[in-house]
């Protein structure tokens, strides 16, 4: 597996989180897993297919450990342990979309941990899949979360939402943030992880 294959949304701002444990949500084949693990973070994998866990666990990477979980079967004790909060210095999803986990998504980083999120958006349905509304982002809809969550203070770095052009075009929408140490989200010291 190919792991410049990433999203350069992840390359961009991967260098933004801090040590500790990354989760890598609906990870797929693990090019983001992989690709953290190699910068010296702890990744935690998870996935429903046990066929593209078994793929990451074969690259052999001690860093990263690799979980299934049935993301979308409602209210679970796999959920609940997953998602404990605070738990994780970052969380990474791309290319996918299931709207009742963003309450623990959310509160599952850490202070001053990072959220790199990345899917389709309304307007995709004219380039192909995804086209059902359940899987696009509404216009905001990322930064409205955020801003709606009252148990974190958010700090947003960067915010996208509209069209990509590439092998692929697509509508998407994209968001790095922070969450803050403090109630008044003062700023939290940074550092960039040189690879």
């Amino acid at each position: 597996m190919a792991i410049n294959s990433i999203s350069p949304w992840v390359g961009r701002f991967g260098g933004l989180i801090p040590d500790g444990t990354v989760l890598d949500l609906a990870c797929g084949n693990g090019r983001h897993a992989l690709w953290l693990a190699h910068r010296g973070l702890q990744v935690l994998a998870v996935d429903r297919n046990p066929g593209l866990l078994a793929e990451i666990d074969a690259a052999g990477m001690t860093d990263i450990a690799t979980q299934q979980i049935e993301l979308e079967a409602g209210p679970s004790d796999a959920l609940a342990a997953l998602f404990q909060s605070h738990r994780f210095s970052a969380v990474v999803v791309t290319n996918y979309l299931h709207r009742p986990l963003f309450p623990a998504i959310l509160d599952s980083v850490a202070k001053q941990g990072v959220l790199l999120y990345e899917t389709f958006a309304v307007g995709n349905e004219q380039f192909g899949k995804p086209s059902n509304p359940d899987f696009l982002l509404q216009p905001g809809e990322l930064s409205a979360l955020l801003a709606a969550d009252t148990a974190g203070n958010w700090r947003v770095v960067a915010f996208e939402d509209g069209f990509v052009d590439g092998s692929k075009p697509a509508m998407v929408q994209r968001i790095c943030a922070i969450k803050c140490a403090t109630e008044q989200g003062g700023d939290a010291a940074l550092s960039l992880r040189i690879a």
